[in-house]
């Protein structure tokens, strides 16, 4: 088939940006403000920019200080500031209100709908002269002489067969001397370079959590603009870390999701049903009386802190934002982070298209080494390896030590103690858990949650989710874990069918992937791989997620 196709068209430019994040955007933007004259392409897989970017989200302002100091006079969407702070310890029938830890002090931040920040952040970049090409997935690195030269879009209209349909259309090269890859968490094209360039040489495994979110609108008089409440224990075993965020903010919205870490040992466990069940707990369905949801999402969120930061650089190119892994989890934050990894990195693409500095990127690194990125994430990084080694009660004495004792300065660093697709018991020693019926006004199932993420793909196009052996799903998945792909994906994506006639057999329903990569983290054998679809497929979250 490569051999029929044209060639494709290709553009040049000094930079090309891989997605329309908060880190990407950051960098054009920091980009076109030291270089004018620079080229500078993004593209963004969504159908506009926004529509897969999905967060609680708290944000501190500190990066969007450095990057555009006037953000409140160009009507930057930061409009509800972060009041109060309650952090509860939950059983079944209580909670408990514990001390509010340092690094979760919201004061001075805002409580904003990120693909609403992303939205304008684009237009700024727009008006400094960015070309943002939105629906545009990068389906491939382009390289010469073992350095990145660029990328390609994927191809349009190619049919399930492979074959090219009437509405065939070649995907573009988009060239440039350098390329830097903002994909967010689990990028496929970052993949690909972890490898080839051998970028984890050295550094710890990165570490998952799935975050699922819903969007509610609540009565007027139920609202509390400024609230920001998590909570930690129930539903959860004291051995599976996670717990809950809900923000009171804008017009009567409650933001509210769920994160599970995704070294979680039981195949059982679903943390979609865990996320509804969570709802019904007494103290938390008071902020969702007389409301409504209007959207759903997911996605997957790096954990692994400091020691599982990737070499930065290769040749041509660099990783940004969640690319490379820059939440603070402690903090519940890693958009200012991110976009402040753009913005270094963009300085030092700046310094070598002025000739002021060596071909490569390295100045990048550097500078980030010596900022206050690298301050903060050092000072938290031992907390959650924590977790991990000792469980939610030791994990929380030890935070409370390296905090107040330590300071963040612990002459120790702690590991990350498996890979998120290792921990799985065999489902035959594990306690399944018997969730309860969604009653679809509180709690809901999966489908009808996905089509609130106004999730839809091209029907007839390859499967974006492949699988290295067509036989694991039963051989392994089935016999040993009874599949526990069908409860850790937060949109049905995979059933099994022909239990009942002694056949099993995977089916998977490509359409309804909202693109959260949990799949391709914690599945056992690594035998899922994700790949990107046809541009501008997926979710297509609303204002407000």
């Amino acid at each position: 088939m490569a051999e029929e196709l044209p060639p494709r068209e290709a553009m040049e430019f000094d930079v090309v940006i891989v997605g329309g994040g908060p880190a990407g955007l950051a960098a054009a933007i920091r980009l076109k403000q030291l270089a004018p004259d620079a080229a500078v392409c993004l593209v963004e897989k969504g159908g506009e920019i926004g529509a897969h970017t999905l967060s609680g989200a708290v944000l501190e302002p500190r990066a969007l200080n450095e990057l555009i100091p006037d953000w409140a006079a160009r009507g930057a969407p930061l409009e509800t500031p972060a009041l109060t702070d309650r952090f509860l310890y939950l059983t079944e029938v209580s909670a408990t209100r514990l001390p509010t830890p340092p690094q979760m002090n919201n004061h001075g931040n805002y409580i904003v709908s990120l693909g609403n920040v992303c939205r304008w952040l684009g237009t700024q970049a727009e008006e400094l002269g960015v070309e943002i090409y939105p629906g545009f997935a990068a389906s491939e690195i382009l390289y010469e002489d073992g350095r990145v030269v660029g990328i390609a879009t994927g191809d349009m209209g190619v049919g399930k067969d492979g074959v090219p349909t009437d509405n065939f259309a070649r995907g573009m090269e988009l060239r440039a001397s350098y390329t830097l890859f903002a994909e967010g968490c689990r990028g496929s094209l970052t993949k690909q370079l972890l490898s080839r360039f051998g970028l984890r040489e050295g550094v710890q495994d990165q570490t998952y959590a799935i975050g699922i979110k819903e969007l509610w609108e609540i009565p007027t008089e139920n609202h509390k603009p400024g609230l920001i409440e998590h909570t930690i224990g129930w539903p959860l075993k004291s051995d599976t870390y996670g717990g809950s965020f809900l923000y009171h903010f804008g017009k009567n919205l409650i933001s509210y999701g769920f994160v599970i870490g995704l070294d979680y040992s039981n195949p059982w466990l679903s943390p979609f049903d865990e996320m509804q069940r969570f709802k019904t707990h007494p103290d938390v369905r008071k902020h969702f009386e007389g409301g409504r949801r209007i959207a759903y999402g997911a996605r997957a969120l790096n954990e692994g802190g400091l020691q599982s930061m990737p070499k930065l650089v290769f040749p041509g190119g660099a990783l940004i934002g969640d690319s490379a892994g820059f939440v603070n989890v402690p903090k519940i934050k890693g958009t200012h982070t991110s976009m402040k990894s753009g913005m270094l990195a963009a300085e030092a693409v700046a310094e070598v298209l002025a000739g002021d500095r060596p071909a490569e990127l390295e100045a990048y690194p550097e500078a980030l080494k010596e900022s206050w990125v690298w301050e903060e994430l050092s000072a938290v990084r031992n907390i959650r390896p924590a977790f991990s080694k000792f469980g939610m009660y030791g994990g929380l004495v030890y935070s409370a030590l390296d905090t107040y004792l330590f300071r963040g300065k612990a002459p120790w660093t702690l590991k990350h103690a498996h890979k998120d697709n290792e921990t799985l018991k065999d489902a035959s020693v594990a306690k399944q858990i018997a969730y309860p019926k969604a009653d679809g006004k509180l709690t809901f199932d999966k489908p009808s949650s996905v089509f609130i993420s106004n999730t839809n793909h091209e029907e007839n196009q390859p499967v974006h989710l492949t699988l290295k052996d067509q036989d694991i799903p039963i051989a392994v998945n089935w016999e040993k874990y009874r599949s526990p792909e069908t409860r850790y994906c937060p949109a049905g994506v995979y059933e099994i069918l022909g239990v009942e006639e002694g056949q099993p057999r995977l089916q998977i329903n490509a359409q309804n992937c909202v693109h959260c990569k949990t799949c391709d983290i914690k599945d056992p054998t690594q035998n899922i791989n994700w790949v990107t679809p046809e541009g501008g497929g997926g979710p297509s979250y609303p204002g407000g997620m």
